[in-house]
């Protein structure tokens, strides 16, 4: 049985972070502050088994790929496009959340979420890992099989 992926949406101050099976449930989805990032992966792979972590690979994603480094952890990881995922992120949370009131008559193009939404960016990570759609511009692996 294939283990469920952590999918991260990395951030300079706070992370997306998403644990979703291969079957594309979603079991756990939250937003992480980036310094607290370590100890949930941690918590994640004791509970879940992960093994494979996919990180968007825009904004801070070496710099949180080299803070998961440094915490000793050795999963796979696998850059993923972030193009346009915080736009699709965005849309997917206001049609959870469809608002109360007034807000339900407005189309999805004119709301704005009132909370971080990171965490449904990384749920739309780990559907393009899940998908095959992969970074190729970061992506390599040195000599010890890490991924760089």
């Amino acid at each position: 049985m294939t283990p469920p992926l952590l999918a991260v949406d990395p951030g300079r101050e706070k992370c997306g972070v998403a644990v979703v099976a291969p079957s594309r449930a979603v079991l756990v989805q939250e937003i992480v502050p980036r310094d607290n990032l370590p100890l949930r992966v941690a918590h994640f792979v004791g509970r879940y088994g992960v093994e494979t972590l996919v990180l968007g690979d825009r904004t801070a994603a070496r710099e949180v790929r080299d803070q998961l480094r440094q915490a000793g952890f050795r999963l796979d990881i696998v850059f993923v496009d972030e193009h346009r995922s915080s736009e699709l992120g965005r849309r997917r949370y206001l049609e959870t959340h469809p608002g109360r009131g007034w807000e339900r008559l407005l189309p999805v193009s004119l709301r704005v979420p009132d909370v971080p939404y990171d965490d449904y960016v990384a749920v739309i990570l780990a559907e393009r890992y899940l998908d095959g759609t992969r970074s190729t511009r970061i992506r390599s692996r040195n000599g010890n099989g890490n991924v760089e």
